[in-house]
């Protein structure tokens, strides 16, 4: 089975280390990020992994090369100009049978077979990961009409929500909704699949997750790893 990881983004909300350092290298213990997603994909059922890269791409490649060392066989697909997360995926030939798509800085226990069986057996055309996340807002939430009268006010209030893990299974048919080498995001392309009456799924997943995208969430990201590293990589 092939996986696209999207590791061509320039992470600038963990910048200034990702002036230097892609995003998908940033270590999680005694290896990067993406070494990790690696590794869960091979276990997954993933035999042909392709990073598309753009920001500091050698880099990437001079890490990861062929593959050999993570038992994978990993090929690169190069952005000339940034894409978005959907629009790499015109870029890249022979995804002729269910793909995984993932960003490559994500911290998850989520078990990729269990997702990909789950995506076949609703026989869907996109199957998105799913996790619970409840935003607090620490400040009094106001309710105005038109005529600026109040009409409501929440004291702090909690709201929860279903978020993409950034974690997709999709058919080959999704990719001719994909203009090539133009620049589309996945919420964009998920709109336009339900517009057609395609059929779009979620997945709930409530182990851990843990997108990298801020400091704080790197850190904890770190300490987690540490002290659950036989859940991460069981092997």
């Amino acid at each position: 089975m092939k996986a696209v990881i999207l590791a061509g983004g320039k992470g600038t909300r963990l910048a200034p280390y990702t002036k230097i350092l892609p995003k998908p290298l940033m270590p999680i213990g005694d290896m990067p990020i993406l070494e990790v997603i690696l590794h869960q994909m091979r276990r997954g059922g993933v035999d042909h992994a392709i990073l598309t890269v753009g920001h500091l791409a050698e880099l990437l490649r001079l890490f990861f090369q062929g593959g050999e060392r993570i038992g994978l066989n990993i090929t690169y697909s190069y952005e000339d100009q940034p894409l978005g997360t959907a629009g790499p995926l015109s870029l890249i030939p022979d995804l002729n049978d269910t793909f995984l798509v993932s960003n490559g800085d994500v911290l998850t226990t989520l078990d990729l077979s269990e997702l990909i069986a789950f995506h076949r057996a609703e026989k869907a055309v996109a199957t998105i990961a799913t996790h619970h996340r409840q935003v607090n807002i620490n400040l009094g939430v106001l309710e105005l009409d038109s005529s600026s009268q109040v009409r409501g006010y929440i004291e702090k209030p909690t709201y929860d929500y279903m978020v993409s893990m950034g974690i997709y299974v999709f058919e080959p048919s999704v990719l001719s909704y994909i203009p090539h080498n133009q620049y589309l995001d996945f919420p964009d392309l998920v709109q336009i699949l339900l517009e057609d009456d395609q059929k779009v799924v979620g997945y709930t997943f409530s182990g851990y997750w843990q997108d990298l995208g801020r400091p704080d969430d790197y850190e904890q990201a770190a300490q987690d790893f540490e002290r659950m590293k036989e859940q991460f990589l069981p092997d």
